[in-house]
Parts: C-alpha cells; structure tokens; sequence
C-alpha cells in the first residue's frame, strides 16, 4: 500500500489561521523585520513568500534589503539598530550571507528575545534544558506535521539524518522531549542504511539529492524529508526518493509542499509568541 502523503500546505495553512486569528484579537500588530544581504535567488523566493504570509496574517512586517558587500559592522550595526526599536519584536536575518561575514558574529548579536529564528546561543541552551525558548522554525514544523498526521511519538524510535545546529540537533531535542528513543545520524555513522531501517520515524535533512532510497526505509514508517535540492535533471527533489519511498513508508512528506511551508508559518508563530512573551502576555 502507498504511503499516505502529509500535506504540508494545507497544515500551514491551518496553523498560518490560527495566528491570524490571535493578531486580529490583538490591540496591536506584531513587528517583524526581515534582513537580507545580497542577490541569492533561493533567498529571494524565500523571502518574498514570508513577506506575503507576513502581512496576510496582519503583522507589521518589512525586509530591510542591503548590497552583497555590505561590511559585516554595517550589519551588526542593523542588527543592533533592530533590537532596540520597540516596533519589532522579530528579527530574523536571512542566511546564506556572503562569505566576508561571519554567520556566528550576525546570529549572535540578534537579541535572544527577538531572535524567531532561534538560533541564539541561549535559546538553543533553553531548548537544551527544556526551558522556555523560542524554537528552529523548521525543527517546529516538523513536529507540528508529526502531531496533525497523527504520528505516535512516545516510545518511537526516531532517526535524525544531519547534526546542523539549524535542524538537526534541535531536531534531537524535541523528538526526546516527545518521549522519542533517538539516534542522530551523519556523515560518519556506519551503515546509514541499517540505521534508517530501524526508524519508526525519520527525519531527513542532509542536504543530498534523493539519498534516502526506498529500502532504507522500514514498513510503516512516518518520514519527513527537510530537504530541497536541485536533482542533476533540474528537479526539485527532497533528500529522500520519494517514488520509491511512497512504497515502504507509512506517512511521508512531499518536496515541495511538506516541510517547506511549515518553515514559514512556524516563523509567524514565533513572532507571535515573542510580542506577547515581550508585553508579558505569554507563556
């Protein structure tokens, strides 16, 4: 039997109505301000599917575009510019930057409060200790899909192919707080064949065109492919084949429309919870 496909558009859609519903309520409008540096096309597309849900869901948002040779200070100057405007309560600065700025330097001058990322230092170690953060969006968009297609997730074990501080390590850590058994996975694991074969649920997210072929999956098993990549052919493809997968699997993400819209709406809900956490409306 083909395995079900967990429609990621339409679980956006949901959770993308539901923060409007809670903006509509509000006595005012949730800042959002996104920064990007430079021309990548991927970026772009990107960034202009957050600015529609943005203001769809009746927030205040604007990106702030610079030049590709924007000096790191510049942007660090923004960034602390950002922080200090009591009108944004979300920041978010679009990666890849260009290879003269320092990632780590723009990630962690973004105040962790402000941070919907959630990629601060701090908010990772809150994550870590289970304490309140604000959480990857991806990583948050997966356990979403999870929950809406009805995944069980205490006891299951779970695979987490990658260990990008980005998706797969806080993967990790809301799959244990689920009450998941699991193994993280990489370049270096022996037999990631093997190591697939025993998840009851996967999470793919390395970054490789199609890698996860069919029988590395186990009968029934939920799978959720984070990836997107350009196959040699020009496809957009995810990191798992998914012609083949659909036959082994038991719940299974499609590329496009699975995680990708999840990313987006999950970025809505953390700028929601940051203004209400910052007027000390929230929990």
């Amino acid at each position: 039997m083909a395995a079900r496909v967990i429609d990621g558009k339409a679980v956006a859609g949901r959770l993308r109505g539901r923060v409007a519903a809670r903006v509509a309520a509000l006595p005012f409008r949730p800042g959002l301000r996104v920064v990007r540096v430079g021309d990548d096309p991927a970026s772009g597309v990107y960034v202009r599917n957050k600015d529609r849900a943005a203001l769809a869901a009746g927030f205040d948002s604007a990106t702030l575009r610079l030049p590709a040779d924007t000096a790191e200070a510049a942007l660090l100057d923004l960034v602390g510019e950002l922080n200090e405007d009591p009108a944004v309560d979300g920041i978010l600065v679009q990666l890849p930057l260009p290879p003269h700025i320092r990632q780590e330097a723009v990630v962690d001058a973004v105040r962790p409060d402000k941070d919907v990322d959630g990629f601060h230092p701090v908010n990772a170690g809150l994550l870590s200790t289970r304490q309140r953060s604000l959480v990857p969006c991806t990583p948050k968009g997966v356990m979403h899909l999870l929950r809406e297609a009805g995944v069980a997730l205490p006891g299951a074990r779970a695979v987490v192919l990658g260990r990008s501080q980005i998706v797969g390590r806080p993967m990790l850590q809301l799959l244990l707080d689920a009450d998941c058994t699991v193994t993280v996975a990489h370049s270096r694991t022996r037999d990631l064949r093997a190591e697939c074969r025993r998840a009851d649920v996967l999470i793919a997210a390395v970054g490789r065109p199609e890698m996860v072929r069919g029988d590395w999956i186990a009968p029934g098993a939920a799978v959720i492919d984070v990836g997107i990549n350009r196959s040699p052919d020009g496809r957009l493809v995810g990191d798992v084949a998914f012609a083949e997968a659909v036959g082994h699997a038991g719940a299974i993400t499609p590329v496009p429309g699975g995680v990708g819209p999840m990313t987006i709406a999950c970025l809505l809900e953390n700028t929601l919870i940051a203004a209400l956490r910052r007027r000390g409306e929230g929990s």
